[in-house]
C-alpha cells in the first residue's frame, strides 16, 4: 500500500475508524518481511477465539488465501487478491453470495483484510504489456502480514492454555476415579471412619465441575480433589498401620510361646507363684501388657519435630500426614500474624506461631502436647490455626482440643474436610508457602 494512502469502501458500506486503525497498520510492515500463508492461516486457526472470528469465516480467509499466487506471502509478490464472487464461492465450498458477503465483513471488522475497492466496486488488476500487475483492486492481505508476529503469539498462548486445561483434566479424572475407588474399597473392608460424609463431600465437588470449564475454573477443584483424597489415603494407611501393628504383636506372642523350652504344665506352678500376668510383665520387661492394659495406657507426650516440614514421631499415637503449608495458611490466613514478623515461610514458623496462638486462646500446655503426640506437631499446629480462624464458634478452645485429640486416636476426626471448609469460606487467597 501506498503511505498514508486511504481507501473507503464502495457504495452502501460505510467507512469505521477500525477500518482506518487496520489500513494504518497495514503500513507498518517490516521491509523484507515474509511468511508461509499457510503457516499462518494455521496460526490464526489456533487462535480464533482471541482474533473474535468464526469458523465459517476461516473457510472464506482460506479460500481467499487459494488466490495469493505464492506460498509466502510479501510485499515483492504484492498484497491484494480479485476473485470474483462466483470463483470465491466455489472455493468456499458452494458458500451462498449473501453468506460470503456476511464472513467477508467479519473478516474485514476482525482486521485481518482489507477492502480496496475500485470505483466501480468490481474486483480486478490491470497489467503492462508484460503482464505484470501495476494496480489492483480486491482484498488486500496485508494486516496478516502486519500482525502476524500478534498472530503467532495468540497461536502459542491458545496452544498452552489448551495443554494446560488438558492437563488438569486429565488430573482431575484421575482424583475422580482414585477418589471413588478408594471409598468402595473403605467400605467395602469396613474401615473406620466418616465415609457417609465423605462421600456426600464427593458428590457435591462434582456438582461443581461445571459442563463447559476453563483451566482456571477447574483448578480450584482439582486442588479439592487432591486434598480430599489425601485425606481418603490417610484413613486407610492410619487401617493399614493397625492391622500391621495387630498381626506384629500376634506374631510375637506366638513366637514366645513356642521358643520356651518348658512345657505349659511346667509353667502352670510358676503363675500360681506369681501374681499372674503382672509377674510375667515383671520377668520380662520387653513383653507387652495385655490389649486392655494397652489400650489404658497414656501415649509418651511428643515435642514438636525439629525438621520444618518433617513427619510426626512415628511412635506418637495415630501418626497423619501433614497437608500442604501453602493450603493450610490459605484456610486459615489469622495464623500468619502471630508468626515470626508477621510472616511464615515454613513449618517451623507455623509450630512457633501456634505455640504463641494457644497460650492466647487458653489452650493449657498439657492439652496441647497431647494434640502434638496424637496427631503429629504438624498437624496439631494446623488444627490451632483452624480453631484460631474459628474462634468466634468455639467456646472452649482446650476442650475442642481435647476432644478432636482422642477422636484422632480412635480414627474418628479427619483434618481435610475442617481444612477445605476454611478453604472454600476464606476464597482462592494467594498461598503464602515458599
Amino acid at each position: 500500500m501506498e503511505s498514508g494512502y486511504v481507501t473507503t469502501p464502495f457504495g452502501r458500506r460505510p467507512m469505521s475508524l477500525g477500518m482506518l486503525a487496520s489500513q494504518q497498520l497495514a503500513e507498518t510492515i517490516e521491509p523484507g518481511m515474509k511468511r508461509s500463508k499457510w503457516k499462518l492461516f494455521r496460526a490464526i486457526c489456533e487462535a480464533r477465539p482471541a482474533l473474535g472470528v468464526t469458523d465459517r469465516a476461516l473457510t472464506v480467509l482460506d479460500a481467499l488465501l487459494t488466490f495469493y499466487p505464492d506460498d509466502e506471502i510479501s510485499e515483492e509478490r504484492g498484497l491484494i487478491v480479485f476473485p470474483s464472487n462466483a470463483q470465491l464461492s466455489l472455493r468456499a465450498r458452494g458458500m451462498t453470495p449473501a453468506t460470503l458477503r456476511r464472513h467477508l465483513a467479519v473478516l474485514v471488522e476482525a482486521g485481518l483484510i482489507l477492502r480496496k475497492d475500485s470505483p466501480n466496486g468490481k474486483r480486478y488488476a490491470r497489467r503492462d504489456r508484460a503482464g505484470t500487475v501495476g494496480e489492483a483492486f480486491g482484498f488486500s492481505v496485508a494486516p496478516l502480514l502486519a500482525r502476524a508476529v500478534e498472530i503467532e503469539n495468540l497461536a502459542a498462548q491458545a496452544v498452552a492454555d489448551r495443554e494446560l486445561l488438558r492437563a488438569i483434566r486429565e488430573r482431575l479424572t484421575i482424583c475422580r476415579r482414585d477418589i471413588s475407588k478408594l471409598i468402595a474399597t473403605a467400605l467395602e473392608e469396613e474401615v473406620s471412619g466418616d465415609w457417609e460424609g465423605i462421600s456426600v463431600m464427593f458428590r457435591t465437588l462434582l456438582a461443581r465441575i461445571p459442563r463447559v470449564a476453563t483451566a482456571e475454573e477447574l483448578a480450584p477443584l482439582v486442588d479439592e480433589m487432591g486434598l480430599l483424597r489425601a485425606e481418603i489415603v490417610n484413613l486407610l494407611e492410619r487401617q493399614i498401620k493397625t492391622q500391621k501393628i495387630d498381626a506384629n504383636e500376634s506374631q510375637i506372642e506366638q513366637h514366645k510361646q513356642n521358643s520356651n523350652p518348658k512345657s505349659n504344665y511346667e509353667l502352670e506352678p510358676s503363675f500360681e507363684a506369681k501374681q499372674g500376668e503382672r509377674a510375667v510383665a515383671d520377668l520380662e520387661p520387653n513383653a507387652g501388657p495385655p490389649d486392655e492394659q494397652r489400650l489404658k495406657q497414656p501415649k509418651p507426650s511428643g515435642g514438636m519435630s525439629n525438621k520444618a516440614g518433617g513427619a510426626a514421631d512415628p511412635g506418637a499415637g495415630h501418626s497423619l500426614k501433614s497437608f500442604p503449608l501453602g493450603l493450610v495458611l490459605q484456610a486459615c490466613p489469622g495464623i500468619l500474624d502471630y508468626g515470626p514478623g508477621g510472616t511464615i515461610g515454613n513449618w517451623r514458623d507455623l509450630m512457633s506461631a501456634a505455640v504463641v496462638v494457644r497460650s492466647m486462646l487458653g489452650v493449657s500446655p498439657s492439652a496441647y502436647e497431647e494434640a502434638c503426640s496424637g496427631m503429629g506437631p504438624e498437624n496439631a499446629a494446623t488444627v490451632i490455626a483452624c480453631i484460631l480462624e474459628r474462634g468466634g464458634h468455639i467456646n472452649s478452645p482446650g476442650g475442642y482440643l481435647r476432644d478432636l485429640t482422642r477422636r484422632t486416636e480412635r480414627g474418628e476426626f479427619a483434618i481435610g474436610p475442617m481444612l477445605m471448609a476454611l478453604a472454600r469460606a476464606n476464597g482462592p487467597s494467594a498461598r503464602h508457602a515458599s
